[in-house]
């Protein structure tokens, strides 16, 4: 098992000079170095055969004790020092101050076929960063975010991934839903892969500091390794580099609203500066299509990271990383020019995003009314999201609309309660839908076809990940790879998994894990 190492990371950066691994605020640095924690009885549970691809490896090199040993943070790859990352961070709109890689551990950088990926594990014990918490993983948080970050790769969604899934041997005592009930569960650790793990707070945490000279440092090392494309650093630069940034946010967050996916915790140190989805916790997809949804119990009352919020917190977001970049522009008027884009950049592409699942080709300017007034519709009686985007593309210009109603009746949950005054409104919307396909260049095949690229058969709804945890917890983790190889075709029809379109069944509508998740989760 070989890697070509190209640590920038560390050789580019100012590293924390105090090695004891204790909790402290670390000053004028962006990472600590740190060993991770031996594991009693490491035991590899999956691993994916695409990231393997991508660094280079083969199933060979998975099955052998030195990718395990490596992976579960036993031994540490030749030539290379580990270290946790120092970033700060807003949590649910309060300045929570230093933050950082309390229980992910960078092992290295690597490159293979000119794409570089940082190794990280999560759940590899304490960092200085770390504060009263153990450092740890257990086995439920980390099947889900297994299993979700390939998931998102393969619906096209921007997204950190996940090479490896191991047992740790070791018990982990959690309080999940932090009512005072902790139990000791299976230590489980990830090897979680990105192209990098810098974060919008990674810059906020320099510049609350007022630490300029460390803010400027690591905003250089990012254009020069990561935007280089936009030429060497200097105000202009800096401010294409906050603009890139705003755009891919855009991009990522409605690919979120595409498949209804939730983050449920879109915190500032969890917003990736490369636009990917970064940090899965509570997240959660939507069963029953509704904008108040969140999959975060910490969330419930005030419902700040919901679904129908999520480009709203971008925006919020991006206004906090703007004041973090100012100390090195030192004018706002381009900050500013920057974020007033983002509203119309964002309309733009969500009403294309809509046009697409809707099936229209040539969109027109009128399409807005027909896409917001069907937001309006699904929300009359609880619709699966994902049901429904699936089964209209079944719906032909030539349908009536009592048909497309019929079309879609197996996306109600409760179809036998749906009174006239929820079926009029949906008439009307299909009636409206019919004439506006009429009007568009594509045939109902070629429609169809569009459509099942665009709307996923398949999700990692939260009570499909709560039975492969169930299994996991007794020994038997043959639904973690059915579902791993389920969710690598999300659009194709695969028949012989036809179980797994379905709504979310009625004992998971309360159960924890499937309906109620913490930031444990």
């Amino acid at each position: 098992m070989k890697f070509t190492l190209k640590d920038t990371f560390v050789k580019e950066l100012p590293a924390d000079p105090i090695l004891e691994n204790e909790p402290r605020q670390v000053k004028n640095a962006c990472f600590s170095y740190v060993t991770p924690k031996k594991t009693s009885n490491p035991k590899l549970l999956h691993v994916s055969p695409e990231m393997l691809a991508e660094l280079g490896l083969d199933i060979g090199d998975s099955q052998s004790k030195e990718f395990l040993n490596t992976f579960t943070g036993n031994i540490v790859l030749p030539n290379t020092k580990p270290y946790a990352m120092c970033y700060g961070g807003y949590q649910f709109g309060h300045w929570a101050g230093q933050l950082g890689d309390g229980r992910a551990i960078n092992l290295a950088q690597v490159k293979h076929n000119n794409k570089q990926w940082t190794l990280q594990l999560k759940g590899a014990g304490e960092t200085p960063y770390s504060r009263t918490a153990d450092g740890l993983a257990v086995l439920r948080s980390s099947v889900r975010e297994y299993l979700c970050s390939e998931a998102m790769f393969h619906l096209g969604v921007p997204t950190t991934r996940a090479l490896s899934l191991s047992l740790t041997g070791d018990q982990v005592l959690r309080d999940m839903l932090y009512d005072g009930n902790a139990g000791y569960e299976n230590g489980a650790v990830i090897c979680r892969v990105a192209t990098s793990f810098l974060r919008f707070g990674s810059y906020q945490i320099f510049a609350a500091r007022q630490d300029t000279k460390t803010l400027k440092t690591v905003v250089d090392y990012t254009i020069q390794n990561y935007f280089s494309h936009l030429g060497k650093p200097s105000k202009q630069v800096y401010l294409q580099f906050f603009e890139e940034v705003l755009d891919r946010t855009i991009t990522m967050i409605v690919h979120w609203q595409r498949v209804g996916f939730v983050h449920g915790v879109m915190n500032t140190d969890n917003m990736s500066i490369l636009g990917e989805t970064i940090d899965y916790g509570p997240y959660g997809w939507l069963e029953g299509y509704d904008h108040g949804w969140t999959p975060n119990t910490t969330d419930n009352q005030h419902k700040r990271y919901r679904y129908g919020a999520q480009l709203d917190i971008g925006l919020w977001n991006l206004y906090q990383l703007a004041n973090a970049l100012f100390p090195i522009i030192n004018e706002a008027e381009g900050l500013e020019a920057i974020l007033k884009t983002y509203n119309e950049k964002t309309e733009e592409a969500y009403l294309h995003m809509m046009s697409a699942k809707l099936g229209l080709a040539n969109a027109l300017e009128r399409d807005a009314e027909l896409i917001y007034k069907l937001e309006e519709v699904l929300q009359l009686t609880e619709t699966d999201m994902t049901l429904f985007f699936r089964k209209l593309a079944d719906f032909s210009n030539d349908d009536i609309a009592s048909e497309g109603f019929s079309i879609i009746k197996e996306s109600f949950y409760s179809f036998d309660e749906i009174n006239e005054a929820i079926k009029r409104p949906w008439i009307t919307w299909f009636e409206n839908y019919a004439v506006r396909l009429k009007e568009d260049s594509l045939s109902a095949e070629e429609r169809k076809t569009a459509m099942n690229k665009t709307n996923p058969k398949y999700v990692l709804r939260n009570y499909m990940s709560q039975l492969a945890i169930d299994e996991a917890d007794k020994g038997n983790y043959d639904l973690i790879d059915e579902l791993f190889n389920l969710l690598k075709k999300p659009y194709d029809e695969q028949p012989e998994r036809e179980k797994w379109f379905a709504k979310r069944p009625e004992w998971a509508r309360n159960k924890v894990g499937c309906s109620m998740l913490s930031c444990s989760s």
